[in-house]
């Protein structure tokens, strides 16, 4: 199996190490911090080898270039002009291999026009970026609600236990919001009680599970683009 790290970054980010202890080979998710990125990596005794980028955000890409310098990684992601230092581009279909185990790239625009995700099925692990989160989704920054409602529906149709690794600490605030949109949902209710401990102990809420997902989170379960859209602008407002 793979083993997966998070390291915290900035206010809110998840960098992921993603480590193959067979080939020990290691690479790095979205660094926009390189700094801690390579102190973690350093204490586990792991090398870089490879950045996998999900879409051009600097606080998704900003530390390409330093672990590059640090370790000669290979930057791979999507055709984004506005990804520093990218040597491999990812579309639809590529696959990205760490030891033995491939990782299925799928284009899932919403957030950003080219953003992607990196799916292990035989690990049961899904490198979601910004697209989905726990119990939310990211904002619609240059996609349409058509584009991200169908991008939603590619991860709720993973197997059930399929883990998705997102890219910020947003469950609390994504749980309230659910909580006000569905009152009713006893299940959504229990995880916001859960989150709640989890964050009143400052612990990590992720990974989240697409079984998960489908249960709570709002936005998966919309019908229809049309819901998912008066779901998202009432989040945007949700205080």
């Amino acid at each position: 199996m793979l083993e997966i790290v998070s390291v915290p970054a900035f206010a809110d980010n998840y960098i992921w190490l993603v480590h193959d202890p067979d080939s020990g080979e290691t690479a790095v998710v979205d660094p926009g911090d390189a700094a801690p990125a390579l102190a973690e990596a350093q204490r586990r005794g792991w090398t870089i080898g490879q950045v996998w980028n999900t879409h051009w955000h600097p606080d998704h890409t900003g530390g390409n270039l330093a672990v590059k310098a640090a370790t000669d990684a290979t930057i791979s992601g999507p055709a984004s002009d506005r990804i520093p230092g990218r040597d491999v581009v990812l579309r639809e279909g590529d696959s990205v291999r760490i030891g033995r185990h491939s990782g299925r790239v799928i284009e899932v625009p919403g957030h950003t026009l080219d953003h992607i995700a990196i799916v292990f099925e035989q690990a049961g692990a899904a490198f979601v970026g910004d697209t989905l989160f726990a119990m939310g989704c990211g904002r619609l920054f240059e996609g349409t609600p058509e584009q991200m409602f169908e991008s939603l529906r590619r991860f709720a149709n993973l197997p059930p236990d399929t883990r998705l690794y997102c890219a910020h600490e947003y469950t609390l605030s994504n749980a309230r919001f659910a909580a006000h949109a569905d009152p009713g949902n006893a299940d959504i209710a229990e995880r916001l009680s859960r989150i709640e401990a989890l964050r009143e102990r400052g612990e990590i809420t992720l990974p989240t599970t697409v079984a998960e997902e489908r249960d709570t989170n709002v936005f998966v379960r919309a019908s229809n683009a049309a819901e998912f859209a008066a779901l998202r602008a009432a989040k945007d407002s949700f205080r």
